[in-house]
């Protein structure tokens, strides 16, 4: 019995070889499936080479063109006037920022023209008898004198006989003693040179303002300017007078300048020159951050594209029937994200978008020819089933 079943089952074993090796036998005849060939769709575009307008990008901080910085000449008591000495407070030309008590010295500026015209009146008898030609020009200047103004010019003194003795009676020395003091005297009030804002106060009304100390600045809020710093390649090509576009960060707003002043030397460090560009408009603040956009030259006969589409090797992609291929540009500007090109013959088709992986050699379809592919496939086999 034993040797029954251990026969069955290597007859058994024997048909299982024997199957398992027919089918390998019909699994190697089998043709290997022929993997479809993947044509990429691209993005193209047809080169006609224009007129490239170069725009050089520059951003800054306004600042006001004219700026005064206030400072004490003199000591005293800081007094009131008609307007708040604050920060955002606006005068006109010729208004009063700042005045400070000027009592104890203007009395002591009385007092000396008070002596300029004792010693002037103490000379008279002696002019009168011993130089009888200018004693009436003395005297009109006599009459013309007045303590509470400003004192008049001297007369002219014609010879040397009364330039002399004017001299040594210490008239002249008196008389620049006190245009001095009333110079000085002048100092006590500060008037707004320009029509403008105060934008920093540095003292308050009762406080003790002592000289050389710092008392605000006043700017003029109508005209601003920014200073931008170029690369020196643009140097020869900034000219003043120029129209600059600028924007504020969030390009919700634009406004007009003018290049007004380029700085004649190149900062040797950063290789950079510096230009000036004059602004005026209402909506504008000192300190705003903007952005401009300088036309620094136009380049004829070429293209602009992204700088992804340029390779390290100066070269970039163009589809010639159906195959990718490489060709050699000249890269003449570039920005942020663009760079003008030029070496391109007009027709060119190149990419209009990177492709990864791209290759010289790679076959690709440019974007829209698929659909025109699929609708020749479908009508011919249209047409194949009618004539069936």
């Amino acid at each position: 019995m034993r040797k029954v079943i251990l026969s069955i089952v290597g007859l058994l074993f024997i048909v299982g070889a024997f199957l398992y090796a027919q089918k390998l036998i019909a699994d190697k005849k089998r043709p290997k499936p022929v993997p479809k060939k993947v044509v990429k769709t691209v993005y193209t575009d047809t080169i006609t080479n224009t007129t490239i307008p170069i725009v050089v990008p520059a951003n800054g901080n306004l600042v006001a063109k004219r700026r005064v910085e206030l400072y004490a000449e003199v000591q005293g008591i800081f007094r009131g006037s008609n307007k708040l000495f604050r920060p955002g407070q606006k005068y006109r030309q010729g208004e009063t920022l700042i005045r400070i008590d000027a009592a104890e010295y203007r009395a002591s500026v009385q007092a000396a023209k008070s002596n300029l015209y004792n010693s002037i009146a103490a000379i008279m008898p002696d002019l009168r008898l011993d130089f009888p030609e200018i004693y009436p020009k003395w005297q009109n200047y006599l009459n013309r004198f007045d303590i509470n103004k400003t004192i008049p010019t001297l007369p002219e003194m014609t010879t040397e006989k009364e330039k002399y003795f004017i001299t040594g009676r210490g008239i002249v020395s008196s008389y620049y003693n006190v245009k001095n003091q009333e110079q000085r005297l002048v100092k006590y009030t500060i008037q707004a040179p320009f029509s403008g804002i105060l934008t920093e106060a540095l003292v308050t009304e009762g406080s003790l303002v002592r000289n050389g100390q710092k008392l605000g600045e006043f700017i003029d809020d109508s005209v601003y300017e920014m200073e931008v710093a170029l690369s020196k390649t643009y140097a020869t090509l900034l000219k003043v007078g120029e129209k600059v576009t600028l924007n504020n960060l969030e390009n919700t707003e634009a406004f007009s300048g003018t290049v007004s002043r380029v700085n004649g030397s190149i900062d040797p460090t950063t290789q950079t020159i510096t230009a000036y560009i004059e602004v005026k408009d209402n909506r504008l603040k000192e300190g705003m951050y903007l952005e401009a956009q300088l036309n620094a030259k136009n380049e004829e006969n070429a293209i602009e594209i992204s700088r992804n589409l340029l390779l390290e090797s100066e070269e970039i992609f163009v589809v010639r029937d159906s195959i990718l291929d490489l060709i050699d540009v000249k890269p003449v500007y570039f920005s942020d994200k663009k760079v003008v090109l030029k070496n391109i013959p007009d027709g060119t088709i190149i990419l209009s978008k990177p492709v990864p992986g791209a290759y010289a050699g790679m076959a690709v379809k440019a974007f829209g020819t698929e659909d025109k592919e699929d609708k020749k496939e479908t009508s011919a086999k249209d047409s194949l089933n009618t004539k069936k």
